[in-house]
């Protein structure tokens, strides 16, 4: 074990999503939700749907879009204190493949959910309602920006 050795990522953070294994487990992660969510007795099918999808795309919000910063000591001078975890994807490069699908699961989930839940108009608004606050922060125009200030510091 070499200690005091660094690594050779200036931020791992930024390889973590593309690690082997990393999106079957993220699936199976999902599925596991869902079949946690479906096990309750007193929730119904849709219900199970909606929930799974909502719990779903507020975990990709927090972990994806709120929390910023590292958890490992980067030589980058304090640059990636200041971006989210989603900013710090792939160095920022857009469209890459992990990208694209952290893009595309909760579209994926959305239309299962929309159609498990028979387009139900309750469910169909809670649905959509969680997919837009997952995917309007993922746009390339808005790689960077602060809305109102939020999340500045």
């Amino acid at each position: 074990m070499n200690v005091g050795v660094a690594h050779s990522e200036v931020n791992p953070n930024t390889r973590v999503m593309n690690s082997r294994g990393m999106w079957l487990t993220y699936a199976l992660g999902v599925g596991m939700l869902h079949v946690v969510l479906l096990s309750i007795p007193f929730f119904s099918v849709p219900v199970a749907w909606t929930l799974t999808n909502v719990i779903h795309n507020l975990g990709m919000y927090v972990f994806l879009h709120a929390v910023k910063g590292t958890p490992f000591e980067t030589p980058d001078q304090g640059k990636a204190r200041l971006l989210t975890h989603w900013e710090q994807l792939d160095y920022g490069v857009q469209f890459t493949s992990s990208r694209k699908f952290f893009t595309i699961s909760p579209i994926i989930l959305y239309f299962l959910a929309s159609f498990y839940t028979k387009y139900d108009p309750t469910h169909f608004i809670l649905n959509t309602a969680s997919l837009l606050t997952v995917l309007i922060p993922k746009l390339p125009q808005l790689h960077g920006v602060r809305v109102f200030g939020i999340n500045k510091y």
